[in-house]
């Protein structure tokens, strides 16, 4: 009985630590976040740590001439994608918004380079 308190106080632990990582965080962006790429991108990808909600997800991509996403994101489980207009040497501000499908939102922005722009 002594032994069983103890295992199911670690028990209880554990799964309370779980639903901390229960928000859809940014995994990987293409273009990478803070990278300068030689040729510019005609579609903006961002991966999740969790699958999405498509219609309380956005993203808004700015630069030098100003806005340059091409409209709504596409969303495939864990993967947001929007067009790109054509874009010039400089740089360019992703800001997206996600809300998983277990209703947790996160938020975020970075930036990327087009060509020795700045």
């Amino acid at each position: 009985m002594r032994t069983l308190l103890p295992v199911c106080a670690l028990l209880v632990a554990i799964a309370g630590a779980s639903p901390a990582s229960a928000h859809a965080f940014l995994d990987h962006a293409n273009p990478r976040v803070g990278s300068t790429v030689a040729t510019a991108p005609h579609e903006l990808t961002l991966s999740f740590t969790q699958n999405l909600e498509a219609s309380f997800s956005t993203v808004e991509v700015t630069g030098p001439a100003g806005r340059v996403d091409a409209g709504k994101p596409q969303i495939s489980g864990n993967t947001m994608r929007v067009g790109l207009k054509a874009l010039s040497p400089g740089t360019y501000h992703v800001h997206w918004h996600a809300l998983s499908v277990d209703t947790h939102t996160t938020q975020g922005s970075f930036t990327f380079k087009v060509g020795g722009g700045t």
